[in-house]
C-alpha cells in the first residue's frame, strides 16, 4: 500500500513538472510589406558576402580586420556575452538538485570533574525544487534568450564596426584627393597672382584685378588647412575604430582606382528578421521577456521543495540517520502583489514587443535609404563628372580670352572657382556613391559569415581562459 502511494506522489509529480503557466512565445504577425517601394531583385541575397574584400583593396581589409580583433567596444560586448552565459549556468543549476556537505564538531566538559566528552557528525543535505509550474524551465529560457541577444548585439555592433571603418577609409582618400586638388589650385592661382602682379606692376591692370587674385588665392590655402585637419582628425578615428592610439593610417588604391561591389538584390523586407543581428536580437528579449509573463505567474502557486539530511558519527559510524522532508509554499496575504508583478512583466513584454517592430521598422528604412542612395549617387557622380570637364574647357577658355584683353578678370576668377568647387564636389560624389554601396550591405546585415561566427567562439573561449 505504502508502495502504491510513493508511486501515485511520483508520477503526480511528473504531471504536474509537465504544467507550464503563462503565454508561448510566437512570433508576432507584423504588418510586412511585401516589397520594397523601389524595384529590387527577390531571392536570394548578396548581403552574407565580406562585402569588403570585393573593393579588393588589400589595405582596406587589414584595417577591417584589426578593427574586428581590436576594437574596445567589441572588446566589451565579448565581456557581456561572457556573463551571459554564466548567469544562464547559474539559472540551469536550478533544475537539478542541491548537494551540500557539512561536518560538526565538538567538546564538551562534564561536571564533577569526569573529563570532556567530544562527538564528531558529518552528513549530507539534498534539496530539490520541484518545477510544478514551469517557474524554472521558464527562467532557464528567459536567460537563454538573453544569452543569444547578446551574441547578436556583438554581430550588429561588428557590422558597424567594419562598415564604419570602410566609410572612414573612404573618407580619408576622399580627402586625400581633395587635398591634392586644393594644393594643385593653389599652385595654378600662385602663377595667375604673380602674372597679374606682373601687369599691375606694369600698368596694364588695375588693383581691383591684383587684390581679386589675392583673394582667390587665399581661397585655396584655407581649403588645405581645411582638409589638412580634416584628415588627421578622420585618421583618429579610424585609429579609435581600430582599437590602437591615433596614428597615420596607410592607404592602398586612390579612391578614383576603387572597384565597386556588385549590385546586390535587396531580397524581401521580412528576409530582415531572420538576417539582420539587431532585429533578431530585439526578438530574442521579446521572447524571454514573454518568458517572464509565465515566471510571474508562477508566483501565484505554491512551490514544492523536496529535502534530505543523511549522516552518521564519525567516532561511532554505526549511528547513522536520513532525514526526509517537504515543504510547500504558497502566498496569501500578498497575493495582490504577485498579481501586480504579472501585470508590470506584460507591461514590460508590451514594450520589448514595441521595441521589436521599431527596430525592425528602422531596419526596412535603412535598406530603403540605401537603395535610393546607391541609384541616386550613381547618376550624380556622372552628372559630377560631365559638369567637372565642362568646368575645365570654360576655364581654360576663359584665360585664353583674358590673355588676349577679350574679357575681364572677374570672368576667369568666376570659372576658376567653379572649377574648383566641381572638382572638390565630384570627389566627394563619388566618396558618397561608394559609401552608399557599403550602408546598403550594412542595412542588409551584410559581411555576417559563418567562419566570423567561429571567431566570436574561439575569442569567447580565449577570453575566458585569461581570467581563470
Amino acid at each position: 500500500m505504502t508502495g502504491r502511494i510513493i508511486g501515485s506522489f511520483i508520477i503526480l509529480l511528473f504531471i504536474l513538472q509537465a504544467c507550464k503557466v503563462g503565454p508561448t512565445y510566437t512570433r508576432p504577425e507584423s504588418v510586412l510589406p511585401p516589397s520594397y517601394s523601389l524595384d529590387t531583385d527577390a531571392g536570394a541575397s548578396l548581403a552574407n558576402l565580406p562585402w569588403w574584400q570585393l573593393f579588393r583593396d588589400s589595405t582596406l581589409v587589414s584595417l577591417i580586420s584589426v578593427a574586428v580583433e581590436n576594437n574596445r567596444d567589441l572588446g566589451a560586448s565579448v565581456a557581456q556575452i561572457r556573463a551571459a552565459r554564466a548567469g544562464l549556468q547559474i539559472v540551469r543549476a536550478d533544475l537539478y538538485p542541491r548537494i551540500n556537505y557539512g561536518a560538526d564538531l565538538s567538546t564538551t566538559a562534564q561536571s564533577g570533574g569526569d573529563g570532556l566528552s567530544n562527538s564528531a557528525t558529518a552528513g549530507l543535505n539534498v534539496s530539490y525544487i520541484v518545477d510544478l509550474w514551469g517557474r524554472i524551465r521558464r527562467m532557464n529560457e528567459a536567460a537563454f534568450q538573453e544569452y543569444l541577444a547578446t551574441e547578436e548585439a556583438y554581430r550588429t555592433l561588428t557590422i558597424i564596426i567594419v562598415s564604419e571603418t570602410a566609410k572612414g577609409y573612404m573618407t580619408l582618400l576622399d580627402l586625400d584627393n581633395r587635398l591634392l586638388v586644393a594644393r594643385q589650385t593653389a599652385e595654378s592661382w600662385q602663377s595667375n597672382l604673380e602674372i597679374v602682379q606682373a601687369r599691375f606692376n606694369a600698368g596694364f591692370v588695375s588693383e581691383v584685378d591684383l587684390n581679386q587674385a589675392k583673394i582667390q588665392l587665399a581661397e585655396a590655402e584655407t581649403a588645405i588647412r581645411t582638409f589638412t585637419r580634416l584628415r588627421v582628425q578622420t585618421e583618429n578615428a579610424i585609429s579609435i575604430l581600430m582599437g590602437v592610439p591615433p596614428q597615420s593610417i596607410p592607404r592602398g588604391q586612390e579612391l578614383t582606382s576603387q572597384v565597386f561591389p556588385p549590385v546586390l538584390p535587396a531580397g524581401i523586407p521580412s528576409e530582415l528578421l531572420d538576417r539582420r543581428p539587431d532585429v533578431r536580437a530585439a526578438e530574442r528579449l521579446l521572447q524571454a521577456q514573454t518568458e517572464r509573463i509565465g515566471i510571474a505567474e508562477a508566483l501565484k502557486y505554491p512551490s514544492l521543495t523536496l529535502s534530505a539530511d543523511m549522516g552518521a558519527q564519525l567516532v561511532n559510524p554505526a549511528a547513522a540517520f536520513a532525514t526526509l522532508g517537504a515543504q510547500v509554499l504558497g502566498p496569501l496575504f500578498n497575493s495582490g502583489a504577485v498579481k501586480a508583478g504579472v501585470e508590470v512583466e506584460k507591461a514590460r513584454t508590451e514594450q520589448a514587443l514595441n521595441n521589436y517592430e521599431s527596430v525592425y521598422l528602422n531596419a526596412i528604412r535603412e535598406v530603403q535609404d540605401a537603395l535610393i542612395a546607391v541609384e541616386t549617387y550613381d547618376e550624380e557622380f556622372v552628372i559630377r563628372r560631365g559638369q567637372m570637364q565642362a568646368a575645365e574647357e570654360a576655364a581654360e577658355l576663359s584665360w585664353v580670352r583674358y590673355d588676349g584683353g577679350l574679357t575681364s578678370y572677374l570672368e576667369v576668377l568666376d570659372l576658376q572657382r567653379s572649377l574648383f568647387s566641381s572638382q572638390l564636389k565630384a570627389s566627394e560624389t563619388l566618396r558618397l556613391q561608394i559609401t552608399s554601396t557599403i550602408d546598403l550591405y550594412a542595412a542588409l546585415g551584410g559581411g555576417w559569415v559563418a567562419m566570423q561566427d567561429s571567431v566570436l567562439a574561439d575569442r569567447i573561449t580565449e577570453e575566458s581562459d585569461s581570467i581563470r
